[in-house]
């Protein structure tokens, strides 16, 4: 075990391999010209995919990047060289964008693709260091990624050079999608699964039609309100007058007009809950979550700018989405 006077010196090291590889995109930032401006108005000019290619660590940073850049607007995905000599160039078209990424632009599965790539008709944008490099020469567009020392003991490890690449490959990708616009609610479509993709999904994403509500006419019978949440499995049963919502019959109201005297014949409009708690399908999925948490109910009604009751949305629903 390390004693800890070696402990502090590997520490230390530590600090050295961060500082050098901030400093690697500190260098970085200031390299961006002209170059950058062209590969962003390339990608956006690009009709057909954003491809990125590249072997051995650049490959892995390609890959987050081509992520990236499909997150954010701009239809990607990671090519390696090795297998698109084996069938899958099959992927590119002429309206596709190669992006090409090799710390010294002489990487022999790049250079081989380069002639196959300009056969298909694509354009491409090289992420180099080696601006004199076949890769640099051949491509459309060169980023300068800059010549760096990697931080490893034996300065052999990529580290600072896969650092800078993968910076210079987020500024792209999200230079692109600050030219796009693209805001929250596109994020959010592109990422259903996640926390903010919930947040801002619509409650017509999430409720159930009408077909699949208990509802009756105000002039409807109690017992056909009970036939309703019987047949729907629901706790309670929504009451509309030419289809607009006017109030809905729970188990409180039965219980509360329990002694009513042919009680299963009355018209349900009569022992109703008048009005009540209601939510559009453009609401946020949050502004229902808010009135089912709040009101502690089990079924929400949702209705159209005219009031008409179009569906409902249902707390175990929201609950099997992680809603609640």
């Amino acid at each position: 075990m390390a004693n800890t006077r070696d402990g502090d010196d590997l520490r230390e090291f530590g600090r050295r391999v961060l500082t050098q590889e901030v400093e690697g995109i500190q260098y970085l930032a200031g390299l961006l010209d002209e170059s950058f401006d062209a590969a962003v108005q390339a990608i956006l000019d690009c009709s057909g995919h954003i491809i990125i290619s590249g072997v051995g660590k650049p490959w892995l940073i390609g890959q987050k990047i081509s992520a990236t850049m499909a997150s954010t607007g701009t239809p990607s995905f990671a090519l390696h060289p090795s297998e698109a000599v084996h069938g899958d160039i099959g992927r590119l078209r002429e309206q596709d964008l190669v992006i090409a990424m090799s710390n010294s632009g002489t990487s022999e599965e790049v250079i081989r693709l380069i002639p196959i790539v300009k056969r298909v008709g694509c354009r491409i944008i090289a992420v180099t260091a080696g601006l004199d490099s076949p890769l640099g020469e051949a491509a459309d567009v060169v980023l300068n990624m800059g010549k760096t020392n990697e931080a490893c003991p034996i300065g052999m490890a990529p580290s600072v050079s896969t650092t800078v690449m993968l910076a210079l490959g987020d500024a792209l990708a999200l230079t692109v999608m600050k030219a796009r616009n693209f805001g929250r609610e596109d994020y959010a479509r592109f990422h259903p699964g996640g926390a903010l993709g919930r947040s801002m999904m619509r409650v017509s994403e999430v409720m159930q039609p009408l077909a699949g509500t208990a509802h009756v006419q105000a002039s409807a019978s109690v017992a056909d309100a009970l036939n309703a949440i019987t047949l729907h499995k629901s706790g309670a049963a929504f009451v509309t007058e030419n289809d607009c919502l006017v109030g809905v019959f729970t188990d409180g109201d039965l219980r509360r007009h329990i002694e009513d005297d042919n009680l299963l014949s009355q018209p349900v409009g009569e022992v109703m809950t008048a009005g009540g708690h209601r939510v559009s399908p453009d609401d946020l999925v949050t502004e229902a979550v808010r009135v089912i948490e709040e009101f502690r109910i089990g079924e929400l009604p949702v209705v159209n700018s005219q009031q008409e009751l179009t569906g409902q949305v249902v707390l175990k629903d929201l609950v099997s989405m992680h809603f609640v």
